[in-house]
């Protein structure tokens, strides 16, 4: 094995599930201590409602659009190609944008300011941590046609 040679993957911070996960907890704790209503809960429920659903359903549609691709979901795995279709059309990122809006379903639920801004640090960890990291090594790897591809589409939305 030649060590001279980087790794074949983005070297993302940490897995990004994991990533959310631990804001999720976070975001909880601090809702345990303090509580900024947002609105009347029946009308927060239904914002968490639509949230939940619209989460999973974006992160569903966009692995099997990589599976479909025969590319990696993993980020810590090698990207073996550049994924365009199903929700890749309309943003960079499906996946983190889906675990985002998970955070905001969580604030709705809980009804707390707090624990739906928590969507903010969560944002940056994944644009700095993650996506930028992504975007460096998939212009790397694949460099015009990714670029175009960033021409095209936006990082989030």
């Amino acid at each position: 094995m030649n060590t001279d040679q980087p790794p074949d993957n983005p070297g993302v911070i940490a897995f990004p599930p994991l990533i959310w996960l631990v804001n999720a907890v976070i975001s909880v704790l601090v809702h345990l201590f303090i509580r900024l209503p947002i609105m009347r809960y029946d009308m927060c429920l239904v914002c968490g409602i639509v949230f939940i659903i619209l989460a999973p359903t974006l992160a569903l549609s966009a692995l099997i659009t990589m599976k479909a691709a025969g590319t990696n979901v993993d980020p810590g795995k090698p990207a073996l190609a550049i994924v365009r279709g199903g929700p890749f059309r309309f943003t960079r990122n499906p996946m983190y944008l889906a675990l985002c809006l998970l955070q905001i379903a969580l604030g709705f639920f809980l009804n707390d300011w707090i624990t739906l801004m928590f969507v903010v640090p969560l944002a940056l960890i994944f644009h700095y941590g993650v996506v930028l990291r992504e975007e460096r090594y998939l212009t790397a790897k694949f460099g015009e046609p990714y670029l175009q591809y960033k021409r095209e589409v936006p990082r989030w939305i």
